[in-house]
């Protein structure tokens, strides 16, 4: 039974890839996770007490526990989701996302890298580094063209430096140490258990209550928007039959403006809540000051991920956001949880 350490378990997609990798009989999941504001037990409800599934509190910065979780439970894999992900919260406060995602990737590679170079025969082949980053490294695109796994780095916001830095950490342990390492930059995700936040979720929020919807600039920034299911299979393929040393971006072929993606939202909540007060939900919408340096287009070119391994997306993005929009529906004691008092939908990152 291969037994996977994932650090960052309780958040977004890595609590959505915990719940998909239990589904699996032959998978041991170690799960590690600071519990930050996004990081919340709630979200593991239905397999903290799942006989294969073992929860850790802690952080990926600890130089004494990352070595002994490595070597008690004989891990074959690290998967390593941990990271301050919002933008926004990183113009705020950038310490955090430097604590973290450089010097916290930094601490759990040194670890990988002596634990592997400790093991024998098929298990030293067999272990595998994987480290899951995003499209923002690449920094911006104009109205054409796709990011590829060979794009220069061009990062523009104090989040996307720190993951483009632990990105080039990750490369420098394969290339110097010889650390079997595997990278995927992925699009915008969306899904059940993100945190209320990031636009999707936000905006559902918002506009249950009748509150206004805050689209920055014009709108029209683009993303490449992929379903956090479709995310997790792509991981779960890349850990499996990808080859060391590589880079898999991971995008949903979904290109959406910002205006678009509130205005399909809207439109699907009008048709789940047709008695709601705040019908038609569109009239919400306002437009607010943009985000300083806010990126004006991504879009992945996922294909080597495609034709070399052979996965692909399985929700379009209407069909993704439709699931999307009805797991908050009937989940809102979660978003209740895990907001907890600390966030309560107000503007971040307005510098």
């Amino acid at each position: 039974m291969q037994t996977i350490l994932v650090t960052g378990g309780a958040g977004f997609i890595g609590g959505n890839f915990v719940h998909m990798m239990l589904e699996q009989d032959e998978v041991r999941i170690l799960n590690l996770d600071k519990l930050t504001y996004a990081g919340n037990l709630d979200t593991l409800a239905g397999v903290m007490q799942h006989p294969r599934h073992q929860f850790i509190e802690g952080d990926i910065g600890d130089a004494e526990l990352i070595p002994r979780l490595l070597r008690e439970h004989a891990v074959d894999a690290v998967v390593n989701f941990a990271a301050e992900s919002h933008v926004d919260r990183s113009i705020d406060g950038p310490a955090d996302f430097i604590q973290t995602n450089v010097l916290g990737t930094f601490n759990l590679l040194d670890a990988a890298r002596a634990y592997w170079a400790g093991l024998d025969g098929g298990r030293k082949t067999a272990f595998r580094f994987l480290h899951v980053s995003t499209d923002e490294v690449y920094g911006s695109l104009g109205p054409t063209g796709r990011f590829t796994e060979t794009t220069a780095y061009a990062p523009n916001s104090p989040y996307s430096a720190s993951k483009a830095a632990s990105d080039h950490l990750v490369r420098a342990w394969h290339h110097t140490y010889g650390l079997p390492v595997l990278t995927t930059n992925c699009s915008n995700n969306y899904g059940p258990y993100q945190f209320p936040e990031k636009l999707i979720p936000l905006m559902i929020g918002k506009a249950m209550a009748g509150e206004p919807l805050p689209i920055y600039g014009d709108g029209g920034n683009v993303r490449d928007w992929l379903y956090v299911g479709d995310h997790c299979r792509a991981i779960a393929r890349v850990l499996e039959a990808g080859r060391p040393g590589e880079v898999y971006n991971v995008g949903g072929d979904s290109e959406r403006t910002n205006l678009e993606v509130v205005d399909t939202l809207c439109a699907l909540l009008d048709e789940a809540l047709p008695d709601s007060p705040h019908r038609p939900h569109s009239q919400l919408k306002q437009f607010v000051t943009d985000r300083p340096g806010h990126d004006r287009r991504y879009a992945i070119d996922a294909d080597k991920l495609k034709t070399e391994l052979g996965w692909a997306p399985q929700e379009t993005f209407e069909t993704g956001l439709k699931r999307t929009l009805h797991w908050y529906l009937a989940n809102q004691d979660w978003s209740r949880r895990v907001t907890d008092g600390s966030y309560r939908g107000q503007r971040l990152g307005a510098h």
